[in-house]
């Protein structure tokens, strides 16, 4: 950009240093420090052009942190220190302890040419990536803006870090912020970014707009109590709201909703995704059901950021229970989006056609046969997802080991928590990747006869053959390397029945549906067998892939004639509540006549 003794002055082009700035104001922030320097030079020269900021200058950082100190101590509000690169940085080291020990809301702001630049004997770069225990709350890095996930990325970063300056009776935190030293500071106006607050307990809570559509999501959920649950029917009958679930949610009272089934309709959008504030509990979220949320509210002890939508606007840091209960009015009862979500599932689930033999349709024609009060758990990806296209009775406890998202160890869990109750039945249901990888397990001498394994051997890592997944324009070429095809026996038939057999299980087996029931009602019969038992069921890749196919579009994209004649019906309904049928039949007549 040209310079001359014209140009006005606003803010820099470098998307990051802006999204740091909004967010500033955003949070109420407004004192800054500057010391001198080349690095920090986008920033300084951004908010010395803002009214919004007041700044002092400090060549030594040293005094600047203590400067900070004292202000921050006197003001109760937090401030900000700009420095530039190499040891200035360092200098902040006494006045940031200083902050740490007497819990002080200072935000350090240093600048860099980035991590990527460490370590190859280029000058002032020096390494801020571990920092003291007793430095700063929380330190986090700022990289350049290239894309929305970046700008998403930063934005979270940004909040996190000026959020921790409260946290826990607040103090220190560290922003380490890249820079190109761009020279362009033609920017009139920031952008708009999503700011996200933080509650306890104690603090006066948001209100809830009861003209927006409201709905909890629940992701992986450590067992509900009664109260929790009792809290979350009372919040739901206060604002008409529904509770989505997965397979490893754990609710299955009143207002639960496994909405899969229509949330992943590839051809078909429906209009009960569409969430005003949703309320998210539990952890990692199974699937991601595709929802359209304005805004996200995530309840959790832990306080951290978690944004699974890219919209989360509030964090409550208190016990679930209680957020629901200081929300509820018994006084107010309703159920009409429960019921238009329940009428949307029977529709879709009627209308779906016969699916080839695989683990959807086992998934199908099992859950209703499934013994009562017993637990089930899921290999993830396929099995897991086949699992969340069907309604699993309420008494049905259902886990998979989402958190780390592996097919390791699957199996052993399974066993685990077979152990803890003999009486009770546990069923585990694995692909034969996820199960070979963990068949040692099957060995061990505690295993009991409460477990039953129905392991889907199609001999091969079908996830990666799927019909939308990324690996599938490679084809055949997937097989060898990507989907790890022909591995464990390529699908022998005497390999697991010998294994099994040796080690003490009742074996069974099936290769086509007429095959599968005449063994599912052994296989889940509701009475403890003598033994442990295998059912080995094989099905093939383009099975699986092309059951997700037709389960994720049984509703089909309208042609244009039905798309015309709908609109058209539509367009009468709407004509005869504005006129009444009455004057639409004169209309005619005098047409006519």
């Amino acid at each position: 950009m040209a310079l001359n003794m014209e140009t006005q002055f606003y803010y820099t082009d470098e998307r990051n240093v802006q999204i740091v700035i909004s967010l500033l104001k955003a949070h109420g922030i407004h004192r800054v420090i500057a010391s001198p320097g080349t690095t920090n030079m986008t920033f300084v020269a951004s908010i010395q052009n803002d009214p919004w900021f007041n700044i002092w200058s400090s060549v030594d950082e040293r005094s600047a942190a203590y400067l900070a100190c004292g202000m921050a101590s006197e003001a109760g509000e937090p401030v900000v220190i700009s420095c530039t690169g190499a040891t200035a940085s360092r200098n902040y080291m006494p006045g940031l302890t200083e902050a740490y020990y007497r819990k002080l809301p200072i935000l350090a702001i240093t600048s860099t040419r980035g991590n990527h630049k460490l370590g190859h004997l280029i000058d002032q770069q020096i390494d801020r990536r571990n920092i003291p225990n007793d430095i700063v709350m929380e330190s986090v890095t700022i990289p350049m803006v290239n894309s929305k996930e970046d700008e998403r990325y930063c934005e979270i970063e940004v909040n996190k870090a000026i959020l921790a300056l409260k946290r826990n009776g607040g103090g220190p935190v560290h922003i380490n912020l890249y820079t190109n030293y761009s020279k362009d500071f033609s920017v009139e106006f920031l952008p708009s970014v999503n700011l996200i607050f933080q509650h306890t307990i104690f603090d006066e809570l948001p209100t809830i707009d009861r003209k927006k559509r409201v709905a909890i999501l629940v992701g992986a959920h450590h067992k509900f109590t009664s109260r929790q649950v009792h809290a979350i029917e009372s919040f739901c009958a206060t604002y008409d709201a529904v509770v989505f679930t997965e397979r490893t949610s754990g609710y299955t009272g009143k207002y639960s909703v496994s909405f899969n089934i229509v949330a992943q309709q590839v051809q078909y959008y429906s209009r009960l995704r569409d969430v005003g504030i949703l309320i998210q509990i539990g952890e990692v979220v199974s699937g991601l059901l595709w929802l359209n949320a304005e805004e996200v509210w995530r309840v959790s002890e832990d306080g951290q950021l978690r944004d699974t939508y890219g919209r989360l606007t509030h964090v409550f840091i208190m016990p679930e229970e209680d957020f629901f209960e200081r929300y509820s009015d018994s006084n107010l009862k309703k159920s009409s989006y429960l019921e238009e979500c329940k009428k949307e599932i029977d529709r879709v689930t009627v209308a779906c056609p016969e699916l080839p033999f695989g683990n959807i349709w086992i998934a199908q024609k099992m859950c209703k046969k499934l013994p009562p009060n017993s637990c089930l758990h899921l290999g993830i990806l396929n099995t897991l997802r086949s699992w969340s296209y069907v309604q699993i009775p309420a008494t049905i406890e259902t886990n998979s080991n989402v958190g780390g998202y592996g097919i390791d160890g699957c199996m052993s869990t399974l066993i685990g928590s077979s152990l803890v109750d003999q009486n009770r039945i546990h069923i585990g249901i694995f692909g034969d990747l996820a199960f070979f990888y963990d068949m040692n397990v099957l060995g061990n001498r505690h295993i009991g006869n409460n477990v039953r394994i129905l392991l889907i051997n199609n001999g091969i890592g079908t996830e990666f053959r799927n019909y939308n997944h990324p690996c599938c324009f490679l084809g055949e070429k997937a097989n060898s390397f990507l989907a790890a095809a022909g591995h464990y026996g390529n699908k022998s038939d005497k390999l697991v029945r010998d294994y099994a057999e040796d080690l003490g299980f009742e074996y069974m087996v099936a290769s086509t549906k007429e095959e599968f029931m005449l063994h599912i009602d052994r296989f889940t019969v509701a009475e403890l067998t003598e033994t442990p038992i295998l059912f080995e069921v094989f099905t093939t890749q383009k099975d699986e892939s092309d059951a997700l196919e037709m389960i994720q579009n049984i509703v089909k994209k309208p042609t244009q004639v039905e798309s015309r004649n709908t609109m058209q019906s539509e367009i009468k309904d709407v004509v005869k509540k504005i006129i009444g049928e009455n004057r639409i039949t004169g209309l005619r007549m005098f047409i006519k006549g």
